[in-house]
């Protein structure tokens, strides 16, 4: 990984007086060129490095110059190193135990390790285990370049085959998801890992398209309309711990007899009864007409289930 390469190259100038563009390029199996990019790239991030020409030329880090004191403060390092450890939680990675190990060496003194290793904030990514088991063969895949197939059900409960080139994996909302070219429908898709199945990673690899989490974000925003259905709703006193818990103290407006009301958002008709019909009898929905009309549908399919 870029990261990884550009660490361990700012390590070998802290501790080598001068290091040849040429000699890196072999140690790390890459081109000049990519040494050139990630030298701009040590210097963009604020790590001055001077270069020398002639036969005994190379790089080194200014005279003078001390990492502890100008990048990198010792709370710093400690957010690095939890946001670190909460991705080895998730992944069971040995390359970030080797990436931890590393920092470790540039930590500002003597008693820093203790000091970051007892933080105040502690994150735990660990996924429950049918997810967790995914999580290694897809990064494998994606690290090597190899396509992928499985069996995927969509959120309408459409069981399909799909054969895709992965691209990364994201956590989001405590939710792990995968995102890739899908073969099947020739275009950027994004993957549930909980609704896959049947995960198999295939000898065929792939040439990796021009692709970023990013662009994929973005373009599930400008598709998604997540103000879709309006609905204000109103709820019992027992619940309101919940609401609170779900859409904040600022948006939920409080009565005298106890009971809380909200005016919410949904992306479609299906989110918003899912949502609605989890609070059971709690919640009133008071407007719009084509919702309280869609849950009466809802109420009464159920009801005609267990013959009341």
């Amino acid at each position: 990984m870029k990261l990884d390469r550009l660490l361990a190259i700012t390590m070998i100038l802290l501790n080598q007086p001068r290091v040849s563009a040429t000699e890196l390029a072999a140690r790390f199996e890459v081109s000049l060129r990519t040494i050139y990019r990630d030298m701009d790239a040590i210097n963009q991030a604020g790590i001055p490095i001077v270069s020398f020409a002639g036969s005994d030329g190379g790089y080194e880090i200014m005279s003078g110059y001390r990492i502890d004191k100008q990048v990198l403060s010792l709370e710093d390092f400690s957010s690095i190193c939890t946001a670190l450890r909460g991705a080895r939680s998730a992944t069971d990675s040995t390359d970030i135990d080797g990436l931890l190990d590393r920092i470790g060496a540039l930590m500002p003194g003597p008693d820093s390790l203790i000091s970051v290793s007892s933080g105040h904030v502690d994150l735990d990514f660990q996924p429950e285990p049918m997810v967790k088991e995914k999580i290694t063969p897809i990064q494998q895949a994606i690290k090597t370049q190899h396509l992928i197939r499985f069996q995927y059900l969509d959120n309408k409960g459409e069981e399909s085959g799909r054969t895709i080139e992965p691209m990364g994996l994201f956590l989001k909302g405590y939710v792990w998801y995968l995102y890739g070219y899908c073969l099947t429908r020739s275009d950027i898709r994004v993957f549930r890992l909980t609704r896959m199945t049947e995960l198999q990673s295939l000898l065929q690899t792939f040439l990796r398209r021009p692709y970023t989490l990013q662009d994929v974000e973005q373009q599930f925003m400008s598709q998604a309309n997540f103000k879709k259905i309006r609905a204000v709703l109103h709820f019992k006193p027992e619940v309101k711990t919940r609401v609170r818990d779900e859409y904040g103290f600022d948006q939920v407006h409080a009565h005298p007899d106890g009971t809380v009301s909200v005016t919410t958002h949904y992306s479609s008709m299906d989110k918003a009864m899912q949502n609605i019909l989890s609070y059971s009898s709690s919640v009133t929905v008071l407007e719009p007409t084509e919702v309280i009309e869609e849950l009466k549908r809802h109420i009464a399919e159920m009801a005609g289930k267990y013959g009341l």
